[in-house]
């Protein structure tokens, strides 16, 4: 039986590029949860458009709180998997179906577009970042993980109930990091399937992501969950022999 997948998409001021993203979600066959976090711009007009469901965060609560919000409605809507992409047009949802395609062949894992293979793409403080941001996350799950800060995901909806990870407005992108460290603890794995790093040209305002600030936080999270493992040891072995 082919499983059912809702696409969560978490929009912040995205009126310029959010309705695109949703005409290309629907075209591959997509249904769609668009959580507006408190857009000050027409994001939320616009979404209103197309028939995809709208949740909306009256003040902006971050990205956390979004996808926390998202992820929750697509289960209770009845998915078997869950897809997250931005709204900025980060992400081609043409690529869902490479998603997918590895999804069947690693059941119940967590799927993650992986960008790393197009470093060329990548502007170096990102690169940089990301890179620094997969040691510590890997260290942590225990195993390789391969571009941990992608937003471009499938998780399986039976993960959601099952880990309990802060989401709070400070938590931005920590969320992603630590969604991925806590799944790991319960068994599911997280797998990466390589997909277009699209930054020069597609891109119509800067990142959301602060590589400093952020990477800084999600070390400081990670770095705290190894102290409770005692340095998690095995896992650092694991990371550094590949």
């Amino acid at each position: 039986m082919t499983p059912k997948v809702i696409i969560v998409i978490p929009a912040y001021n995205e009126a310029a590029t959010i309705g695109d993203v949703i005409e290309r979600c629907l075209q591959v066959d997509g249904e769609v949860i668009v959580i507006d976090d408190g857009s000050t711009d027409d994001t939320a007009a616009i979404v209103r458009r197309y028939p995809v469901e709208l949740l909306r965060n009256e003040a902006n609560a971050g990205k956390a709180a979004s996808l926390a919000r998202g992820l929750r409605r697509a289960v209770e809507l009845g998915a078997d998997i869950v897809a997250t992409m931005d709204g900025d047009g980060q992400h081609r949802p043409e690529d869902l179906a490479l998603l997918l395609a590895c999804a069947r062949d690693n059941p119940g894992a967590i799927v993650i577009g992986s960008r790393l293979g197009d470093r060329d793409a990548f502007p170096r403080e990102r690169y940089i970042g990301n890179r620094i941001a997969d040691f510590w996350i890997s260290w942590a799950c225990g195993y390789r993980v391969e571009d941990s800060q992608s937003g471009f995901r499938l998780y399986p909806a039976g993960l959601i109930g099952r880990v309990d990870v802060p989401h709070g407005p400070e938590r931005g992108f920590v969320f992603e990091s630590e969604i991925l460290i806590e799944a790991a603890r319960v068994g599911v794995r997280s797998i990466s399937t390589p997909i277009p790093a699209l930054y020069a040209g597609t891109l119509v305002r800067p990142s959301h992501l602060h590589p400093v600030r952020d990477v800084s936080r999600i070390i400081r999270m990670v770095a705290w969950k190894l102290i409770s493992r005692g340095f998690h040891p095995r896992g650092l072995w694991r990371v550094l022999k590949g």
